[in-house]
């Protein structure tokens, strides 16, 4: 990695290095080892994987679960068999479909979601979970390509099935599905009934040119400039994935989280939310630990920004984080700005909705 003058900005240049070995997921292969993944929840980048390896002078191993006797249609193949050294043939219990699932054909199946019911929420959801996925699901404007991120993002997806918004957003996921309701927990990145899957480089390449009209994703740490953390915590490194490419192209974004975390619990009563227990940890500190997502850049880009906790609404504003809306029942001062490291911009707060 090195710094780089392009354009009278300084940018990181990463090197391409050689792929010794590519290690590729498939549904079957065909007699000549062409790949197809008709059974796939997501396509990955298999192909740019079995290219790198193969003009690296490395050897491309896949897995599959069954072994075709015909020639595959050449349209249905995602990888050819020149580019394949070897194929394992797997058995059921180690090909599932997701970390979570053996097989769901929801997530390889053409379909529409108003002849197939969202599954059951969880019987008990978490009340603060289901506040952020609530408030942020408003946000949601009829027309818009729209991104959601892991964690609590994910109840947004639910939340506008029973709201029937989905004929009315496309909700698309990093891994490659365009429409549809994507799925939760270990099966993240899949989506039922997508209109679409395509290669993780072709969305982030949809994303990075500004195709995105809306984006919610988690926060772990969020500071008075509006700059955002996900990725280092002390010792630990969890890194960003895609989160920097998602999070400062999309021109709505919506920042997930609570304003506490560590023992967290809460209950809605009569339209009031209480806090019955205060977390530990402030998650709205003087400045981020590492910037994963920054509010100046965001600001320059004129993007909107939206900071959705369980009790309060924060917006990103010039003169930095600016506190829009409080749930009935939260005390601003005790469960507020006390829960905070700084002060945030207080000109008008309006009533949030629960």
């Amino acid at each position: 990695m090195e710094r780089v003058d392009l354009a009278g900005q300084t940018w990181l240049l990463y090197r391409a290095f050689p792929i010794h070995v590519a290690l590729l997921r498939a549904t079957s292969a065909d007699p000549y080892g062409n790949l197809l993944l008709d059974e796939e929840a997501v396509v990955g980048d298999v192909l740019a994987l079995a290219q790198a390896a193969r003009n690296s002078g490395g050897i491309v191993l896949a897995q599959v679960k069954t072994l075709l006797d015909q020639p595959a249609a050449p349209q249905t193949v995602k990888v050819p068999g020149k580019l394949v050294d070897r194929i394992v043939l797997a058995d059921p219990e180690s090909h599932w479909q997701t970390m979570a699932e053996p097989y769901n054909p929801d997530y390889c199946s053409a379909g529409s979601l108003c002849d197939h019911p969202a599954p059951d929420s969880e019987q008990s959801p978490e009340p603060a979970r289901r506040i952020i996925a609530e408030r942020a699901c408003r946000e949601l404007q009829p027309g818009s390509i729209c991104n959601l991120g892991i964690g609590l993002p994910e109840g947004i997806a639910l939340v506008a099935a029973e709201r029937g918004l989905l004929q009315q957003v496309t909700l698309t996921l990093e891994s490659g599905p365009i429409g549809g309701l994507p799925a939760g927990g270990l099966s993240f990145g899949a989506a039922r009934f997508p209109e679409a899957i395509i290669d993780s480089a072709s969305q982030f390449d949809f994303y990075d040119g500004g195709g995105l009209d809306f984006a919610a994703l988690g926060a772990a740490e969020v500071d008075a400039s509006g700059n955002v953390n996900v990725s280092r915590f002390k010792q630990r490194f969890a890194g960003v994935g895609g989160f920097v490419n998602i999070s400062q192209s999309a021109r709505r974004l919506v920042f997930c989280g609570t304003l506490t975390a560590g023992g967290l619990r809460l209950e809605v009563e009569n339209g009031q939310v209480r806090i019955q227990q205060e977390g530990t940890i402030r998650k709205f500190v003087q400045q981020v630990e590492q910037i994963s997502f920054s509010g100046l850049q965001a600001r320059q880009r004129l993007h909107d920004v939206l900071y959705i906790t369980e009790r309060a609404v924060f917006r990103l504003q010039p003169d930095g984080l600016e506190l829009i809306e409080l749930a009935p029942g939260i005390d601003l001062e005790q469960q507020v700005l006390k829960c905070m490291d700084f002060r945030p911009v207080i000109r008008s707060v309006s009533p949030m909705p629960v």
